[in-house]
């Protein structure tokens, strides 16, 4: 008699931990960047978030500070296992790298290894209209009918900013979602790991990792326009710039100098502390730190650090 795997159910917890170093955004990764931090939920946790901070500080030793919970999944087609049915349950964490050294199996990675088409501050990347848009295009081609071939041109075109539509940084999770449908990630070809896609469509992750990690960006990056959260990922003194260069980072666009910094400015985001530095290379610049009186004078309206386009 086969058991009955209707039962067959874990919890995992997974942590997206992130970071902006020099100018560029970080995750946390384990198994050679194949996958983020992560354990089962078991007995002995007192809570959901106690069992992720164990299973972090076990796998990287880089302890959590900010964190909030994003999304649970539990798609049965997404699982790298069919014999069990996992619920994960992931979190978006906040850190500085050099807060601690990682474990040995541990290592800090650009996210945009991952998810190259996100990244935009250099304009748009050739390989969107030279490969990823075609491919797309041939895959609602290829549909069964003429209202399926509309809906899929739509989505895409959507989710990529074509036609009338605007490159929306915030639609991480929908882009990637859409080249799995379409199987143009790894992911969706777990049996052909050698596929020579991979450079283009990013690096592949363990199980539904990715999309883990797609559904962090795209919280964060939505998330940095109306909460001060980037000052998390910043050192206690910072410049203005290195401010913008982060906020950049984790957007995946450039943002217009003046503007940004008349917007930190009038929001009374930060103080500056009397002290100047000479690390950028250039003139010395002042260091700034977060306002950290902000939080309490504006928690019901919200704090807005909005992108400033160039």
């Amino acid at each position: 008699m086969k058991p009955d795997l209707r039962h067959s159910i874990a919890a995992e917890l997974i942590a997206v931990l992130v970071a902006a170093t020099a100018g560029q955004p970080r995750v946390m990764t384990i198994e050679s960047g194949l996958a983020l931090p992560s354990g089962p939920f078991e007995l002995g946790h007192r809570s959901l978030q106690s069992g992720l901070r164990d299973w972090v500080e076990q796998q990287t030793r880089h302890p959590l500070g900010y964190i909030e919970q994003l999304y649970t999944f539990a798609d049965r087609d997404r699982a790298a296992d069919e014999a069990q049915r996992v619920i994960s349950i992931s979190y978006l964490a906040l850190a500085r790298e050099g807060q601690a050294e990682p474990a040995d199996k541990a290592t800090w990675r650009n996210w945009y290894a991952y998810f190259p088409w996100e990244d935009h501050r250099e304009g748009v990347p050739p390989a969107l209209p030279n490969v990823i848009i075609p491919q797309l295009n041939a895959w609602a081609n290829a549909a069964e009918n003429a209202s399926m071939r509309s809906e899929r041109q739509q989505r895409t075109a959507v989710a990529f900013g074509l036609d009338e539509h605007g490159w929306n940084e915030d639609l991480v999770l929908q882009r990637y979602e859409l080249l799995y449908e379409a199987a143009l990630v790894a992911e969706a070809h777990r049996d052909k790991a050698t596929d020579s896609r991979l450079s283009v469509f990013g690096s592949a992750m363990a199980a539904d990792h990715r999309r883990i990690l797609a559904t962090g960006i795209a919280r964060l990056r939505a998330k940095i326009k109306y909460r001060p959260v980037v000052f998390e990922l910043m050192s206690p003194t910072f410049t203005l710039l290195q401010l913008q260069r982060s906020v950049e980072a984790l957007a995946g666009r450039l943002v217009h100098k003046q503007n940004f910094r008349r917007l930190v400015e009038q929001q009374e985001l930060v103080e500056e502390t009397g002290t100047m530095t000479t690390e950028t290379g250039g003139r010395p610049a002042k260091l700034f730190r977060f306002r950290h009186g902000v939080l309490a004078e504006r928690a019901v309206a919200g704090t807005k650090l909005p992108l400033s386009r160039a």
